[in-house]
């Protein structure tokens, strides 16, 4: 299944690449530094981002998961994808910062809601405390999205402000993939390292400690590891969700319902299911953010979560 996704991945990545306003085949035979300019520093970036962003949502969608033991959770309800927004925000609106400096604003607010949501949980917190801490820190950091709505500087500003909160891959730059992708890889390595530790977890706290697992270092462990590759991907895109939530359960019977063995495939699926779904926003007639057509796709499996969960 790996190296089917794998392939998958590529092949959408190529896609990508090809997809466009202007025909680079032909551009490339009239202005060949042209089509080369396009390419590095418009279609790859975009193409990059889809297969990084949506391989941390993937991971981190199935890990937390995991963590949490609950079906229905998703990277958000810990908070730092929540802290990447309101970072971003801040330093791209308030602060005049440019699109390196939103990126690193998101970044840098995605860390201090992971240091707000450890705090909070506390030494030795159980998944109850962390669901309880993530719920009033995303919840938090939410309320200070729209007080920073309410006080954008001008209409164009606030705008400006919720198309980006929309989430989308446009008009990206080769910069940012530089800048996001390295955090989200890093995640996703500690994410993968922790997967044996997250099936023994699966049993029960109390029977992975018996395993001689650390049960909160492993906690922290995750967190700080789902908190980029999630805020990363926040920091430079926008808010794109429910692909951490529909994922893993697409992956997961395909594992046989290990937790742990569910976290590369759900980043491969995920990169996959992302980068298609930017081809798709590219190729609709309407002028429709990835952000809303993910949660458009997402929702009515949120649904069907629910009630099949009734």
């Amino acid at each position: 299944m790996k190296l089917a996704l794998a392939l998958l991945c590529l092949a959408l990545a190529l896609v990508s690449l090809a997809i466009g306003p202007v025909d680079l085949v032909a551009i490339h035979a009239r202005d060949p530094d042209l089509a080369r300019s396009l390419l590095l520093e418009l279609r790859l970036p975009r193409a990059g981002l889809a297969l990084a962003i949506g391989a941390g949502l993937g991971g981190a969608g199935a890990a937390t998961q995991a963590l949490l033991r609950n079906p229905l959770a998703s990277p958000d309800v810990l908070g730092p994808s929540t802290g990447a927004a309101l970072g971003a925000v801040l330093a791209g609106y308030f602060l005049g910062a440019g699109v390196i400096g939103m990126a690193a604003g998101g970044i840098i607010g995605a860390l201090a809601a992971l240091l707000l949501l450890l705090a909070l949980a506390g030494a030795g917190a159980g998944s109850t405390r962390l669901v309880l801490a993530g719920v009033a820190v995303a919840t938090l950091l939410g309320v200070a999205i729209n007080l920073a709505l309410g006080l954008a500087p001008s209409p164009f500003a606030l705008y400006d402000l919720m198309t980006w909160l929309m989430g989308s891959l446009a008009d990206r730059t080769l910069p940012q993939l530089l800048l996001a992708a390295p955090l989200i890889l890093a995640g996703l390595a500690l994410l993968v390292r922790a997967a044996p530790a997250l099936d023994a977890l699966a049993l029960g706290e109390e029977v992975a400690q018996s395993l001689g697992i650390a049960t909160a270092s492993l906690n922290r462990r995750i967190i700080i590891a789902v908190a980029l590759a999630t805020g990363a991907g926040v920091a430079v895109a926008g808010s794109i969700g429910f692909i951490g939530l529909v994922v893993p359960h697409i992956v997961r019977p395909r594992v046989g319902h290990r937790p742990g063995a569910a976290i590369l495939p759900a980043a491969l699926a995920g990169a996959a299911l992302l980068t298609a779904a930017d081809i798709a926003v590219r190729l609709l007639p309407l002028d429709l953010k990835l952000g809303v057509l993910t949660a458009l796709l997402g929702a009515p499996f949120f649904l069907w979560l629910i009630l099949k969960g009734r």
